[in-house]
């Protein structure tokens, strides 16, 4: 152990071993990364400095390289503080954890509104000028500006647990079981530095999601403690907008279910939030893929108006409860004009998987 204000080295004896040392924004090693108005957003601190940036510096362009959750809450952020924005996304479409269809719903939202949305285009650099970045240089053009937000994902602070000899899992992650533990007698870890397991896959994952971390944490305190707890798992449920467009998603994507080597079935339906006669009615596009024969639900993703992507939490409990499709299209769900339609979307597209497969 090294204390920090000292510098001073000292070993530290323990009973039981937290590893709960978080993960870190991806900065890859190009050239320009160290440049002053490159900002990632990964915790108060680091929001609050971006923040401090465009309050002082009042800039007027903004490069966001990625386009995952923090790369479209950054462009709805910076989008209504009136910046010209462009996107730089190397996959051929936004929110890679959906399916290309439904990403490219969410990709025309964002040029609807403005945002210069490049995809299938890598930053190989940033041009300097005095300590700042000037311009992102991709594979396919320089693009001047003012200020860039890197979004490029985050890696799990497992270095640590790396050199005593702890095991990996998924990305780096720390390998643990039900109960958070390591494979080292009284250690343990949670949250974005370990690992979980998917319900769905039936498969070690890494997934680093603030609820996630949260539940990880209260299993290792009950155990640390004295108590018995298990985490049961995850299904990969999540959700964000990008102004009065919608996204969530939760199980399988169909890049996942091939890899696991299942057939599937899929149900796709465009519909609206409340019958359309009904003010305030919303479009809505709902995915459901089921494996085919069992008919075993696999994964929902929604992209639509207001009102659209909390209807994520029925699939995600669905999930949980290895819901097949018959037990979606029959679930007791509640009907009126201004909260849904007699049949609801998600409903609806699992009578479409239904009849595919």
């Amino acid at each position: 152990m090294k204390d920090l204000n000292s510098s001073i080295e000292r070993w530290e004896h323990f009973d039981q071993l937290l590893f709960a040392t978080g993960a870190r924004p991806v900065r890859p090693p190009l050239e320009g990364i160290d440049s002053r108005n490159i900002y990632d957003v990964h915790n108060l601190v680091s929001g609050s400095r971006l923040k401090q940036a465009l309050d002082e510096q009042l800039p007027k362009t903004a490069v966001i390289v990625g386009g995952g959750y923090i790369g479209l809450e950054m462009a709805e952020a910076l989008h209504m503080r009136g910046l010209k924005i462009t996107m730089i996304q190397r996959n051929n479409h936004v929110m890679p954890t959906l399916d290309p269809d439904m990403g490219v719903r969410l990709g025309q939202a964002l040029r609807e509104k403005g945002i210069d949305l490049h995809v299938n285009e890598t930053v190989q650099g940033f041009a300097q000028k005095d300590g700042l970045a000037v311009a992102v240089i991709t594979n396919n053009q320089t693009i001047p500006t003012d200020l860039i937000i890197l979004g490029l994902g985050v890696i799990p602070n497992s270095e640590l647990a790396k050199e005593a000899g702890i095991p990996l899992g998924p990305e780096e992650s720390i390998k643990v079981n039900e109960l958070q533990q390591t494979e080292l007698p009284n250690i343990w870890a949670a949250g974005d530095c370990a690992q979980s397991y998917h319900l769905v896959s039936r498969r070690p994952v890494y997934v680093a999601l603030g609820t996630v971390a949260n539940k990880q944490g209260r299993i290792a305190g009950m155990n640390l403690g004295g108590r018995y707890a298990t985490f049961p798992g995850v299904v990969g449920t999540a959700i964000t907008k990008f102004m009065d467009t919608e996204c969530a998603r939760t199980g399988l994507s169909e890049r996942e279910i091939k890899a696991l080597g299942l057939q599937y079935s899929t149900g796709l339906i465009e519909g609206y939030t409340l019958p359309r006669y009904y003010p305030g009615s919303s479009p809505i596009c709902v995915k459901v893929l089921a494996e085919k024969g069992s008919a075993r639900l696999l994964g929902v993703q929604i992209v639509g108006g207001r009102g659209s992507a909390k209807r994520i939490d029925t699939a995600a409990t669905a999930l949980h409860a290895g819901f097949s499709l018959d037990d979606l299209l029959y679930l007791d769900l509640s009907y009126a004009p201004p909260f849904a339609g007699v049949w609801d979307p998600i409903v609806i597209a699992a009578r479409m998987a239904l009849k595919e497969g």
